[in-house]
């Protein structure tokens, strides 16, 4: 038998140039429906129709599933779907009719200006790590870039005397700027400590973790961690509450929509109107706990 799900994520990788974990939730939410299928209905994935995708969505509300994760769901079962019509194994996209669930889209967390600062100080610079630490949060709240991305970097991407640094992802490539308080941090590091981290010469990874290797999304994830609790920020921080940050505080400052997508990447203006949506939330908030006859 054929294996299509195999092949759907070639498909993504190859011709949508999706990224790893783009393709790991699309075949995830497949494999799960096929399972589904398999023991609920007794039908395979191809022959599945309409009225089976809604019984599984139902199926997995009813399980606790978030709105969320049903919606994204329901999305990878679409494009799966649209993959086997386009390749003439089915004659219809049996989710195309199906009735789909609205995600509640959650406004993201940040942190206040204040925050970002107690957050950043918290790396001290007394040591090779000290160091390490302090140029990647300076450099992750000062691009907005996704940790991926980050992890991703190679030394030859950063310009110092340029004050940018060059990120390529998904096949496009952008351009964004540094504040003068990053690129000294990239220029301590780089200069005087990175040298000594690194196991050989000819490693191009900007970041390395202790063991001379690029750093990993897990040993990142962990320095956030290890960050917020010696802050005592009492918020749940994560990479991307930093990328959220960068995003609405440059709003907050008068940039405009069009630039900040171009700085996060975003290949959609309306992945970046939710920022929008922030700001205007927390105008609201001031103006009904200042204003006297609010």
């Amino acid at each position: 038998m054929t294996d299509y799900i195999k092949e759907f994520a070639g498909y993504l990788e190859l011709e949508r140039n999706a990224s790893g974990n783009t393709i790991s939730s699309y075949v995830r939410d497949v494999t799960q429906f096929s399972h589904y299928l398999l023991e609920q209905e007794s039908v395979e994935l191809p022959q599945a129709g309409t009225e089976h995708i809604e019984r599984y969505m139902t199926y997995m509300e009813g399980k606790g599933k978030s709105t969320s994760s049903v919606a994204r769901s329901f999305a990878s079962l679409k494009s799966y779907y649209g993959y086997l019509l386009n390749r003439g194994v089915i004659r219809r996209n049996p989710a195309k009719d199906a009735v789909a669930v609205k995600a509640e889209r959650k406004l993201p967390q940040i942190l206040t200006g204040k925050e970002v600062e107690l957050f950043l100080e918290q790396p001290q610079c007394v040591d090779p790590k000290g160091y390490r630490d302090h140029a990647m949060l300076e450099l992750l709240y000062a691009t907005g870039i996704r940790v991926s991305e980050l992890i991703g970097l190679n030394v030859e991407d950063v310009s110092l005397p340029g004050a940018f640094i060059r990120c390529t992802s998904r096949g496009k490539e952008r351009i964004i700027p540094l504040y003068a308080t990053a690129v000294r941090a990239l220029s301590d590091y780089i200069k005087n400590i990175r040298p000594h981290l690194v196991l050989s010469p000819r490693e191009p990874a900007l970041f390395v973790n202790m063991s001379g290797e690029r750093m990993s999304r897990q040993g990142f994830w962990k320095i956030i961690k290890y960050y917020q609790e010696k802050a005592q920020i009492n918020k749940d921080i994560t990479p991307h509450t930093l990328r959220h940050s960068f995003a609405a505080h440059l709003l907050e400052n008068g940039a405009d929509l069009r630039s900040i997508q171009e700085m996060l990447g975003h290949a959609d203006i309306s992945s970046t109107q939710i920022y929008s949506h922030m700001v205007k939330q927390k105008l609201q908030d001031i103006y009904h706990k200042a204003h006297p006859r609010a």
